[in-house]
């Protein structure tokens, strides 16, 4: 089966738009906030999954069919980083949603008794 020449340059085109996200993510790596680095880790792992996705795909199109390996292997880490990120979000979420389950709010709701 052959793929369209189309196929080649828009599938080049998102690895090199890939490649261009790579600059924000490496830039937030250095920075000094914890949590900004934290996020930029994920976003980096992210980046990796879908550039291995891409080139998997790729590069079993045009060279060998052995090298589609590398097309779930990028699936996968995009998976888990998804699902990290997912849990990470709904911590958040969870933990400024219910206040009053905090230690802290349940010592000061006992001190205001009547």
């Amino acid at each position: 089966m052959d793929i369209p020449d189309w196929f080649v340059w828009v599938a080049l085109g998102m690895i090199v738009l890939q490649f261009l996200g790579l600059v924000p993510v490496t830039r937030r790596m250095r920075g000094p906030d914890p949590a900004m680095r934290s996020k930029a880790r994920l976003d980096l792992l992210e980046t990796i999954g879908c550039l291995l996705l891409f080139g998997g795909l790729l590069l079993s199109f045009l060279v060998t069919e052995s090298l589609f390996w590398l097309t779930p292997v990028g699936f996968v880490l995009m998976t888990a980083t998804y699902v990290v990120k997912g849990v990470r979000l709904l911590r958040t979420r969870r933990s400024t949603a219910q206040p009053e389950n905090t230690p802290q709010a349940a010592h000061e709701s006992r001190s205001t008794g009547p």
